[in-house]
Order: C-alpha cells, then structure tokens, then sequence
C-alpha cells in the first residue's frame, strides 16, 4: 500500500454536507460523480495532498442508506492506493483477510476498487484503490 488515497464519510444530505466542507476545507469539491451500481453519489474535495470523498445514498437499500441507517453520519472507510489491486487482494487473502469483493470494479474518481471486511480489520472498512490507466 502506497498511501492512504482518501477518506469516506458518509452524509445524509450531499448539498448540505458540500456546503459545510466548503466552509471546513476553504474549497470548493473538485468532482462529483454518481456510481449507480453502488447507490452512491460522491463529492470530492482536496486538502493539501489529501482527499475527502463525502458519500451519500442514491438508493435506499445501498450500502451508504444502510451504514447511515445503522451508524449515522461519520467515517465510512479508509481507502488506500495500491500499485497492483490484485496482487494486493491476492496478499491480503493469504494474510487472512475476508475481501467484499471476488475481484475489482469500477469505482468513483477514475479508480478500480476492492474493499476489505471491516469485521477483519478492527471494525474498520478498508477500501483499495488502483488509478484506471486510460
């Protein structure tokens, strides 16, 4: 793993949440980009090297509707960039981990995505990231 890519927060009002980020951050979101597969719409900001995806549910029983649900706003998941996504879900299965994901997919910002079991990572949601070379 290269480095942490970004943070996921999970909001129940993007518009709002975009506005007080605004405020927070001092910039405005580079990139909002819906990923219907998931449910999801997303809001993209820069901080420095750093990045904030602001995650909110387009659907009610997707996976963002259900974390609100159950936790309320707040850290979703952490993402971390890898060089080779595969080879890093191929390692992280040796290593014991339970995957979400039999193999990567599209995500939101250009990336292909896997994620990792919170329930095997401390309560934490880890999601891989590898860039999508055009």
């Amino acid at each position: 793993m290269k480095k942490i890519e970004h943070l996921g927060i999970a909001v129940k009002n993007m518009e709002d949440s975009n506005a007080l980020f605004e405020k927070l951050l001092g910039v405005a979101p580079y990139k909002q980009e819906e990923v219907a597969s998931e449910g999801v719409l997303t809001s993209f900001f820069k901080n420095g090297p750093n990045k904030i995806e602001l995650l909110s549910a387009t659907e009610p029983n997707g996976p963002i509707a259900k974390f609100l649900e159950k936790k309320g706003e707040g850290i979703h998941h952490v993402a971390f960039e890898v060089e080779d996504i595969v080879s890093e879900m191929e390692r992280l299965k040796v290593e014991g981990f339970t995957l979400l994901n039999e193999k990567p997919k599209k995500g939101a910002d250009n990336k292909l995505v896997a994620f990792v079991h919170p329930k095997t990572a401390n309560g934490v949601l880890v999601e891989l990231c590898q860039e999508i070379k055009e």
